[in-house]
């Protein structure tokens, strides 16, 4: 994890490659719990055994489930010391690449691609890549915007 002092730290930071983190396998568990609090029971996604004769041979992970893991991967990716909060600001970009098989493993690696200096905050833009253990192509790539304030 990398850790920068403070928001001044934080702002020279453009450029700057974190990671990657450690493997998070995603299970059925995992996968269903997401529809249940998504509403989204789609048979591909909750039904293995229906998913193993579909497009993809077995049941996969939500897109929207793989990003909703962003934050757990930014945590473990780094952290800024001595702000007062940090904010979702959204999304430039995301894009789901390969579908997640259930039973694969995730891990994430992002760029600090840009930082901006507010008034007592900064704004940054991270490009994270969400890897699939053995997979020749990522399972999402994701331009995220963060502000922190201090």
């Amino acid at each position: 994890m990398k850790v920068f002092a403070d928001l001044e730290e934080f702002t020279q930071a453009a450029g700057t490659e974190l990671g990657p983190t450690e493997w998070l396998e995603i299970d059925q568990q995992r996968v269903n719990q997401f529809a249940d609090a998504t509403d989204d029971h789609q048979w591909i996604h909750v039904d293995p055994q229906r998913a193993a004769d579909g497009p993809f041979g077995g049941a996969i992970a939500h897109g929207l489930l793989t990003l909703s893991l962003l934050p757990r991967f930014m945590h473990d990716l780094y952290r800024v010391d001595n702000v007062a909060m940090a904010i979702n600001y959204g999304f430039d970009k995301v894009r789901f690449i390969t579908p997640v098989p259930v039973g694969a493993k995730l891990r994430a690696r992002s760029v600090i691609s840009k930082v901006s200096a507010l008034d007592n905050a900064a704004q940054a833009t991270l490009v994270t890549t969400i890897e699939v253990d053995g997979a020749q192509k990522p399972a999402a790539v994701i331009e995220s915007i963060v502000r922190y304030a201090s």
